[in-house]
């Protein structure tokens, strides 16, 4: 998109001289993780003899953070344990009790992800020092994504979220030594009942949410669930006002005793107005840093950015008996956004002089359809059980985009009160035109194979071969690639005790790049290799999951922006580097204790360049997520919960944002079977911070902030 420019126009390589001591800051984070994970064995293995009956709060809201299984990095629904990577899954009562509403406030809560939300409206994730560019919706990716988020995406149709670190091409459509991403979508269940719930926060906002799930037959045979979200309110940012709906329905069926078929529809829009562009500039003339209210925002009135996704998705499962079975599923995405926006450039000077227009508008239309089919299944060799999958995917993505100008009021000199105080008028955007449209196909194969080469010992061997061929043009420029790559993967896994296993990966890296060089030529694709060892733990019959792991990637012609545009264009040029990044990682999550809910984790995280030179800086090196809720065993209609996240300082080309710590808290009692309170008290401490340096403009986050929650459940 064009309008990505408005962000990148100052040259940030990220890059500082190397501090001496990189390597003791290593060993000391892995030997402080392995310290609480050995604590954390001794704790759970005393809570081995409490009773096993679980505290189960009354009411429709969920209250486990324990999860069974996941299958985004294998397609096999493997237990946390079983995976040999480091996983995490935000479940749906951590979603509940903490207001997580959209997918920034759940990836802000993962532990290891970052979250750069530098505008109001577009966002970027990092992982493992590099861009999150894998999203997958009920484990089916998208054809040749992006890292760009635009438009928060409602977590009200998701049953939870997983996030599986490190390269994951196995089943995706490509590689990434960051993360992927899976949106699990709620599914009818055959029982009748619901939930809603109506909120009030701090800024006049209102959120009301509703779930509905339906037995349409006698037997919950045939079954249907619809779910709703609706919220409108200001922020904290001048002149920032958003409306958000969601709409989604999704019907299933046994058709017989061993096939399932489901269907679903998905309808949000979001109509922010008051949106940035950018955002408030770090630095003035002299390149010193710049103080500003928590309010300020170089949004005007009238800027906005309407977006409308809808999605459309059905599958079949068909269980063939003896253990194997096969799954068919389509995923249609198209999404339509209209904006028209207002950036600055430029240093103010100690006068505010300076600062300069950029106003522009934009039509998109983005659309998507994957198609995948796998089987899965086991067979014994040798005495012993071994698991399959096999498994092929299509995807095409369409993308055209319509740019108006408006030449009159661009490049002209800002006053303070225009360039802050939204005084500067609409302009008079002109006559649309076509500035870029182009197809993207991927095709792959995938399989794998996990051996029981002993009682403690599993092999997990696979590999997927993808193929990507993009056509088109972008704003004058040919935009044309044709790639094929195999990407092996490998894991084992040991079982050291009944409660602990070691393990061990290797992944390897490849995904082709739409970002050019300032003569116009596309990137070369991102390519490299992963390796990764851990040790995990299973207590309480798996209600309690712990996890420590060591990695390193290395990956070659990662996109760093130069400043500088491409030749007869408004693009952004870039070069090539090669990065690399190591790092530790614990996570915790599930029952500590009986009516004690925790997850979360640490992560630390250094990345160079190929001189040894420190890299992306405006990655945190440390971070920690931790949420916890309690439920006394003698007032089981209370909850109380607190959740914090830390990061460790961190630098881009002059910026600098200082170490900071945001805490939450969370009440909620059930003053009948079917009505409960709730209260949330977010930046209990009014922690001022900016929401992201990787530009060379940002804004701050919210301040102290309240919500108060009615829930009804039928």
């Amino acid at each position: 998109m064009a309008a990505m420019r408005g962000a990148h126009l100052v040259k940030h390589s990220g890059k500082e001289v190397r501090r001496s001591g990189r390597s003791t800051l290593l060993r000391s984070s892995a030997f402080g993780a392995l310290a609480a994970f050995a604590a954390l064995s001794a704790t759970s293995a005393r809570a081995e003899d409490a009773p096993a009956d679980r505290i189960i709060v009354t009411g429709a809201v969920p209250d486990d953070y324990t999860v069974d299984d996941q299958s985004t990095s294998t397609r096999l629904d493997l237990s946390l344990r079983e995976t040999p990577q480091a996983t995490t899954v935000i479940s749906r009562a951590q979603i509940e009790d903490f207001n997580l509403d959209t997918i920034n406030d759940v990836l802000l809560m993962t532990p290891g992800v970052n979250v750069e939300r530098a505008e109001t409206t577009r966002t970027y994730y990092n992982a493992r020092g590099f861009d999150i560019i894998n999203f997958q919706y009920d484990g089916v990716g998208q054809p040749l994504p992006s890292g760009l988020q635009i438009g928060a995406i409602d977590t009200a149709t998701f049953e939870r979220v997983e996030v599986v670190r490190g390269s994951s091409g196995l089943t995706s459509l490509t590689g990434n030594p960051s993360a992927a991403v899976n949106y699990v979508r709620k599914r009818a269940r055959r029982e009748t009942g619901g939930h809603a719930s109506l909120a009030y926060t701090r800024f006049d906002r209102v959120r009301g949410d509703v779930d509905v799930n339906m037995a349409l037959t006698e037997d919950g045979g045939v079954r249907a669930r619809f779910v709703g979200a609706y919220e409108d309110g200001g922020s904290h940012l001048d002149f920032y006002h958003d409306s958000r709906l969601t709409l989604y329905g999704t019907l299933s069926a046994d058709l017989g005793d061993s096939t399932v078929a489901t269907v679903g529809y998905g309808w949000q829009e979001n109509d922010p107005t008051g949106v940035t562009w950018g955002g408030v500039p770090f630095l003035d003339a002299n390149g010193d840093m710049l103080e500003y209210d928590r309010s300020i925002t170089t949004a005007q009135p009238w800027s906005s950015w309407h977006s409308i996704s809808r999605d459309l998705f059905g599958d079949i499962t068909h269980d063939f008996g003896n253990g194997w079975e096969g799954k068919v599923s389509v995923l249609r995405r198209v999404r339509t956004m209209e904006a028209e926006l207002f950036y600055l450039y430029g240093a103010q000077d100690a006068d505010g002089n300076g600062l300069y227009s950029w106003p522009g508008a934009y039509i998109d239309r983005h659309s998507e359809t994957t198609f995948d089919a796998h089987l899965t299944g086991n067979f014994t060799l040798f005495g012993r059980s071994h698991d399959l999958v096999l498994g092929a995917n299509y995807g095409e993505a369409h993308l055209r985009e319509d740019e108006a100008e408006a030449p009159a009021q661009t490049n002209l000199p800002l006053t303070p009160e225009e360039a802050f105080g939204g005084a500067f008028a609409r302009p008079d955007f002109g006559e649309y035109s076509l500035q870029a449209a182009y197809t993207t196909k991927t095709y792959g194969g995938y399989g794998t194979l996990r051996l029981s080469l002993a009682d403690p010992v599993h092999l997990l061997l696979g590999g997927n071969v993808t193929r990507t061929e993009r056509e088109g043009q972008s704003y004058g420029t040919p935009n044309y690639f044709a790639k094929t790559r195999f990407l092996p993967f490998a894991g084992l896994t040991v079982d050291l005790t009944g409660s602990l296993s070691a393990y061990a990966s290797y992944a390897t890296i490849f995904n082709p790049q739409i970002n050019m060089r300032r003569d116009g030529s596309v990137l070369d694709p991102l390519e490299g290799k992963t390796y990764e060892a851990g040790i995990k733990g299973e207590w309480l019959d798996g209600r309690l999951n712990a996890a420590i792991a060591v990695f390193r990637t290395d990956q070659q012609n990662v996109a760093e922006a130069t400043g500088e545009l491409v030749e007869n264009s408004v693009q952004n040029a870039y070069i090539q580097v090669d990065n690399s990044s190591r790092g530790v990682e614990f996570d915790v999550s599930g029952e500590l204790l009986p009516g004690l809910q925790l997850t979360g984790g640490y992560a630390y995280v250094d990345i160079e360049d190929n001189d040894g030179i420190n890299a992306r800086t405006f990655i945190p090196r440390h971070t920690v997520r931790l949420s916890t809720v309690y439920t006394p065993p003698v007032l089981d209609a209370l909850r109380l919960g607190g959740s914090v996240r830390y990061q460790s300082r961190i630098t881009n080309d002059g910026a600098v944002q200082d170490e900071y710590a945001v805490v939450d808290l969370m009440a909620r009692y059930q003053l009948t079977r079917n009505i409960s309170l709730g209260f949330n008290l977010d930046n209990l401490t009014n922690a001022k911070y900016w929401q992201s340096i990787q530009f060379a403009q940002g804004l701050y986050d919210a301040p102290r902030t309240w919500r108060g929650t009615l829930g009804v459940s039928f």
